[in-house]
């Protein structure tokens, strides 16, 4: 077991490169999406997959809040509520968003969710991990 305070591997995992991953929700409660892009211009659609690797190819039918901030610096801003895609539109003060899902949000018989970006940088955190461990030691964050 790794120091106690040491977040990855106790608290949450990283999924550096995110866009178009499946991200399981078996072993954790929410997973956080973080994209960014110099000029702003970010669009992000979210969808659930299931066990097998069938993704639904539908937009996940949740509505969450996001939020938006410089890449450097500011405060992060709630947006309007949106479901399934979000779009930071032409923004040039904000070049990053967050968005959240919770595994309680996926449908009966989907476990994992799917962000993709329009080419923007994407980061997902796995955070209330079910079982803690050091980092050496971390399941893979794409296997159920």
């Amino acid at each position: 077991m790794t120091a106690s305070g040491q977040g990855l591997g106790n608290v949450f995992n990283v999924i550096a490169n995110a866009s178009g991953i499946s991200i399981p929700l078996t072993r954790a409660e929410s997973v956080a999406f973080v994209s960014w892009e110099d000029d702003g211009s970010t669009i992000l659609t979210v969808t659930e997959v299931d066990s097998t690797g069938t993704n639904s190819e539908q937009a996940l039918d949740v509505t969450f809040t996001p939020h938006k901030s410089p890449g450097v610096g500011g405060t992060w801003t709630a947006m309007a509520e949106q479901d399934d895609t979000v779009d930071l539109g032409d923004d040039t003060t904000n070049d990053a968003m967050y968005i959240d899902v919770q595994a309680s949000q996926l449908s009966d018989g989907y476990d994992s969710v799917q962000c993709t970006t329009d080419g923007t940088q994407l980061m997902a955190i796995v955070y209330d991990l079910h079982t803690q461990r050091s980092p050496a030691n971390l399941a893979s964050n794409i296997v159920a």
